[in-house]
């Protein structure tokens, strides 16, 4: 079975990488929270996807977890 793309909007992707900074901070607010799936018209699966890569990122330091 071939995996499910990721889409977020209009667009869809293969996967999200928690290297891409720049494209994970779309989904973060000024006090580094994640945004509602709905704000960027998100399904549950990619919902989670995000959710993944974004933790991984601040894990390795990457995305910070606050912004104090």
């Amino acid at each position: 079975m071939p995996k499910r793309k990721i889409r977020v909007g209009d667009e869809s992707y293969d996967t999200i990488d928690y290297k891409d900074i720049a494209f994970l901070k779309k989904f973060l607010n000024s006090q580094a929270k994640l945004y509602a799936p709905k704000r960027h018209n998100l399904d549950a699966y990619s919902q989670r996807q995000v959710a993944r890569n974004i933790k991984r990122a601040r894990h390795m330091a990457l995305l910070p977890y606050t912004t104090k």
